[in-house]
């Protein structure tokens, strides 16, 4: 596990990171609605010149049922470059994978057979519960000095606090909770930072109950879900200030700093406005000059509902007659040209130009799916697409986009009551007029799945949204 030499997929710069080659594989996380089969880790060929392009050609299920396969990430990465990194020479192996209903956190090693990934290590839920005092494991993001792990709920699936639990990068043990003053943070979600700033920021969904048996209307149109994000001191592990966007703007999901450590803001989506239906993008930003300025968040991207016949619509929107886009993931190209957003509900992946962070350009759109206008995919034009464009995965140039088209098993059912079906796509990106187009030869779906729904995508030696730097 340790080298000699730094792993040759770590770089020091986001720059250099977008020269990297090309990526071979995808590692997908499948999981089982019913919670009758063991979910898996898929393996999909993602080299256009090989015979399997675009095909599942690995397959590893897990040792249990009921895990829920959600998000997964490396145990390194190129923070492990940064200059108060203490393990320097681990390198980018295993991948570290939470079951969201379970709390099991399942470690895989792709190293001895990139396609056959093994898995090494089970990490139950009582011991996360008792190490770190948490449950229902969510982010993972693999920092400088260890495996940072965001958790939506408190001690055997209780309420909360939900917060974030720190893994050891060679043991994978679980050294306990990260935070040491919390302030008025309860809701959790994902987790990312500004490392040279000494800055983590945090953003809210809803506690266990709030979310495990699909979206609570009562609790939506109470504003009840989270709406605001949190800013820490890193070093110290203490809050520092909370920041509201208002409790209309229910469930500010992904947070996506700019990549260049000399920057400081970062994009969060927001799921959905409790007053219109619209989804929304803000930009968080320093509120003044000075690195001693607190922090601000300004709507910078609005995309309204879609008019709809009730008659098309599941029954949770029949009453507003309106699809909203359902901003479910963002995602930030490595060099923070273009800022992906992914509208679940109306089957829309959009690519904008935030060269002007604070002033956002749409430059590319596709359509896959949608709740009602089941978009069909160039491969297969006469078969209606359910889901949608969701997780959003980048590759490191910029030249490539991979979405899947499952949200979360419950939520699935509610919005797509019909059934949602497996898909992933891959999307060529056309690097000067900024045009998306879906490849035809990749369109891993259906019985390639097994029956499984497919969530998050990783990309074999990294991606844009798996790595943070320390250099610009």
């Amino acid at each position: 596990m340790t080298r000699w030499t730094p792993d040759p997929s770590f770089y020091p710069s986001p720059r250099e990171a977008a020269t990297a080659p090309v990526e071979k594989l995808a590692y997908v996380a499948a999981f089982d609605r019913t919670a009758q089969r063991p979910d898996a880790i898929v393996v999909l060929d993602t080299d256009p010149d090989s015979a399997d392009y675009g095909r599942v050609v690995g397959w590893t299920d897990l040792p249990h049922t009921g895990d829920e396969l959600h998000h997964f990430g490396w145990n390194a990465c190129s923070s492990a470059l940064c200059p108060t990194a203490p393990h320097p020479h681990v390198e980018r192996r295993y991948l570290i994978v939470p079951g969201l209903r379970s709390s099991r956190i399942h470690v895989f090693d792709t190293r001895p057979d990139p396609r056959a990934p093994q898995l090494v290590k089970v990490i139950g839920a009582q011991e996360l519960a008792e190490r770190s005092g948490y449950s229902r494991p969510h982010t993972v993001h693999c920092g400088p000095d260890g495996i940072y792990l965001s958790a939506l709920g408190g001690v055997d699936g209780a309420e909360g606090p939900g917060g974030i639990a720190v893994l050891d990068h060679t043991t994978f043990a679980v050294r306990g909770a990260w935070e040491a003053d919390r302030g008025p943070q309860f809701l959790a979600y994902d987790v990312w930072w500004h490392l040279t700033q000494d800055v983590l920021v945090t953003s809210e969904w809803g506690t266990p109950s709030m979310i495990e048996d699909g979206i609570v209307g009562e609790l939506l149109l109470g504003r009840r879900y989270g709406h605001a994000i949190h800013f820490w001191d890193l070093a110290r592990r203490r809050h520092v200030q909370r920041v509201d966007l208002g409790d209309q703007y229910q469930m500010p999901l992904e947070l996506r700093p700019a990549h260049d450590p000399t920057r400081s803001y970062g994009f969060v989506g927001v799921v959905i406005s409790v007053e219109d239906l619209s989804a929304s993008v803000w930009l968080w930003h320093r509120d003044g000059d000075g690195a001693d300025a607190g922090w601000a968040v300004t709507r910078v991207i609005d995309i309204p509902a879609e008019p709809a016949d009730p008659a098309d619509l599941p029954d949770l929107l029949k009453p507003f007659g309106a699809v909203p886009p359902l901003v479910t993931d963002i995602d930030l190209s490595v060099d923070d040209r273009f800022l992906y957003v992914s509208c679940w509900g109306t089957g829309e992946l959009r690519r904008y130009d935030v060269s002007d962070p604070f002033h956002p350009v749409l430059v590319g759109s596709v359509r896959l799916g949608g709740i009602v206008a089941r978009t069909a995919h160039p491969a297969t034009p006469d078969e209606p697409l359910a889901g949608g464009p969701q997780m959003v995965e980048i590759s490191r140039d910029g030249r490539r986009v991979y979405v899947s088209n499952s949200l979360y098993g419950s939520w699935d059912d509610q919005f797509y009551p019909d059934g949602v079906g497996a898909w992933l796509a891959k999307l060529d990106v056309d690097p000067e007029r900024g045009g998306l187009t879906p490849d035809v030869r990749f369109f891993p779906h259906g019985e390639q799945f097994r029956g499984l729904r497919v969530h998050q995508t990783r990309l074999q030696g990294g991606d844009a949204s798996s790595d943070s730097y320390c250099f610009p």
